[in-house]
């Protein structure tokens, strides 16, 4: 189903752009969106790779947890007053509805538990004739044995499960970062949480990689410092080639103009 406004295949590229920019993007739930109202806001935390399916993590206003989505369930297109306003009654009577259900199910348990007692009510006073007439006292207990049948019906229904839960929970996961250095000393960083991308590879300076490896144990800065010097001597080697090419360069000039 295609849903109007929704974030297209250019959308998601300027989303993913604007994200790692570091820049706040504030997005739109569609109809399509499932356990939370229509027109309610959320920010992009980060955008994955497409075509894995909920691939856009967003946090919702008011909310700490984030969440993903699809394409489909988001918009950059404003809702009106009036749309949001409609998805927010919207949520309000689906958690009444909830309520209701919570309440009627209490009644019938309460009457159950009504039913039960008054059922086992005689086999407490069918005793008392046994003075006058033993034999019918061994038939008193029977209703007893049947009267706890309707104990079954105070069994609380089981809750139903959140249709949502599985997007509401931050999916919590094993997180790698993994730093990589080309021959020419050009780094970058690529974050997965799982198996799921959150961050895509992105340049870093390598004087920013070099200061967060002091931090880390001896053997890991040693690495780095290792590739940084590495590149850092090629710098100074190209610097050098370049003044030594410059020089020249000038020398003609110097000609021509005497």
């Amino acid at each position: 189903m295609t849903v109007p406004h929704a974030l297209t295949e250019p959308d998601v590229v300027e989303l993913r752009r604007e994200t790692t920019a570091g820049g706040p993007v504030t997005v739109w739930f569609t109809e399509a969106a499932v356990g939370v109202p229509v027109g309610g806001s959320a920010k992009v935390v980060a955008v994955g790779e497409a075509g894995e399916g909920e691939f856009i993590q967003v946090r919702r206003s008011g909310s700490r947890d984030t969440m993903f989505c699809s394409p489909n369930e988001l918009t950059r297109v404003r809702p009106s007053r009036a749309a949001a306003a409609s998805g927010k009654r919207a949520e309000s009577a689906g958690r009444g509805e909830k309520a209701s259900a919570a309440a009627s199910s209490g009644s019938r348990s309460t009457a159950a538990r009504r039913a039960a007692s008054a059922a086992a009510a005689p086999a407490a006073v069918a005793p008392a004739p046994a003075a006058v007439a033993p034999a019918p006292a061994a038939v008193a207990p029977a209703p007893a044995a049947v009267a706890p049948a309707p104990a079954a019906a105070e069994a609380p229904a089981a809750p139903a499960r959140p249709a949502r839960a599985r997007r509401d929970t931050a999916r919590s996961s094993e997180l790698s970062v993994t730093l990589s250095a080309t021959a020419e000393g050009e780094w970058s960083v690529e974050v997965l949480a799982g198996k799921k991308r959150v961050v895509p590879s992105t340049a870093v300076p390598a004087t920013a990689v070099a200061a967060a490896a002091r931090a880390l144990p001896a053997a890991v800065a040693e690495a780095v410092e290792s590739s940084v010097e590495g590149a850092r001597r090629r710098q100074r080697e190209r610097v050098e080639q370049l003044r030594a090419e410059l020089d020249a360069a000038q020398r003609v000039l110097d000609e021509f103009e005497a």
